[in-house]
């Protein structure tokens, strides 16, 4: 299947495969999303801010008649069957189905009950491995469809908290709030800054005038993603650990003492300035740097935003990616020559990786009638750096999980 299926024919897949009516088949919408500014701070208590796309992943559903669960995908082949009785376990060969079943199982735990099976039918236009969160959106439509086809009534942060519970217990990735809880509950024309510290959220209109959010796809998938993601989380737990036991005192917050610091993003770039000098590890004192100015580069972004000031918001785009670069050193050669090279062309006014690195994706802010040109341009220069094409389209804002048929 191509990214370009058409979700309205998903329902007749699912009888071609499982037999019985289109009429019993329910059909739910995750969206993948971008980070506009914010990476790798959400598990720092940081402020984030995404806005969920038009690109998805659609999973059909239908109850069965005995307690069977029977997952497939258009896209990929294989059959995987269990029963809702399970006590599900994380498998390798399970492949993509224990993104199903880690959240089956938080479900379970926290009380749900199923009275019979189902049956799944998934198919997706999200670049897999792209860095715009195509597991998040996975486990999240999952959820949203299971809690809508058994009436569960789970609310749209609680699907976001599942999901990312699911990922720390089940997948074993101590991932941060942010990706379920756009996709859970983001609304079409907003982004949203998300207090990752408190999970409370504003929505902010997404006004961009002219100006298009372009994806740039790597095209790398991110081998490194997962443990380079841990260890840069243990070199952030570090860092606060210095800090704190350094008892320091503090002023222009609430927060007077280091000891009494939540997290990394809890401080100011003027107080990290004035404690720095207790982190010995250069190592840690740059990725410490990178999450304290990350934080405050969010900030600056909504205000810009809400005063209309784009070019203020690439200029932050660039200096999010500079610093993802140099102090949290997650880029690599082909993430730097895509926000590079587009940087570099006449339209863009900022890019930035976007996602957790080490390939994935990035994204540019360019004028409309510079999206093709541009496309053309950095698809040139990065095929003659890295040695393969890159993937690219330009999006628009989604509501969070939603309901097809």
């Amino acid at each position: 299947m191509t990214e370009d299926f058409n979700p309205e024919l998903l329902p007749q897949e699912f009888v071609k495969l499982y037999g019985g009516s289109v009429e019993d088949v329910q059909v739910y919408a995750g969206p993948a999303r971008i980070n506009i500014i914010g990476e790798h701070i959400d598990y720092n208590g940081g402020k984030v801010f995404p806005a969920a796309i038009d690109k998805y992943i659609y999973v059909a559903v239908r109850k069965r008649q005995d307690s069977k669960i029977i997952y497939n995908d258009l896209k990929f082949p294989g059959t995987y069957t269990f029963d809702i009785t399970d006590d599900f376990k994380f498998a390798k060969e399970n492949d993509y189905a224990n993104y199903l079943n880690g959240i089956l199982s938080i479900i379970k735990r926290r009380g749900y009950k199923f009275e019979c099976g189902f049956e799944v039918l998934i198919v997706s236009n999200i670049p897999p491995a792209g860095g715009i969160s195509s597991s998040s959106a996975l486990e999240c439509g999952f959820a949203y469809a299971v809690s809508e086809l058994f009436n569960f009534g789970i609310s749209r942060k609680d699907i976001a908290l599942i999901g990312q519970q699911s990922e720390h217990e089940f997948m074993n990735v101590k991932c941060g709030i942010m990706d379920q809880y756009i996709i859970a509950t983001a609304k079409v024309n907003t982004a949203e800054l998300l207090d990752c510290a408190k999970v409370e959220h504003d929505f902010v209109p997404l006004e961009l005038g002219d100006y298009r959010f372009v994806v740039m796809n790597s095209k790398k998938k991110r081998q490194l993603a997962d443990s380079k993601y841990n260890e840069r989380r243990s070199q952030c737990e570090a860092g606060l650990a210095e800090i704190k036991a350094a008892a320091l005192p503090l002023t222009g917050t609430s927060i007077t003492n280091t000891k009494d610091l939540p997290d990394l993003c809890s401080l100011t770039v003027e107080q990290f300035d004035s404690v720095k000098s207790v982190i010995k590890d250069e190592v840690i004192l740059k990725r410490v740097r990178h999450c304290v100015t990350e934080n405050q580069r969010v900030l600056e972004a909504v205000e810009a935003l809400k005063k209309s000031d784009l070019k203020k918001l690439g200029d932050l785009l660039r200096a999010s990616h500079k610093s993802l670069k140099e102090d949290y050193e997650v880029t690599g050669l082909e993430l730097d020559t895509l926000s590079d090279t587009a940087n570099a062309q006449d339209g863009c006014i900022g890019a930035r990786m976007t996602g957790a690195g080490f390939g994935g994706c990035a994204i540019a802010l360019v004028h409309k009638d510079k999206v093709e040109s541009f496309i053309d341009s950095v698809q040139k220069k990065y095929t003659e750096v890295v040695g393969h094409d890159a993937g690219f389209f330009a999006c628009s804002t989604s509501d969070g999980v939603f309901r097809l048929k």
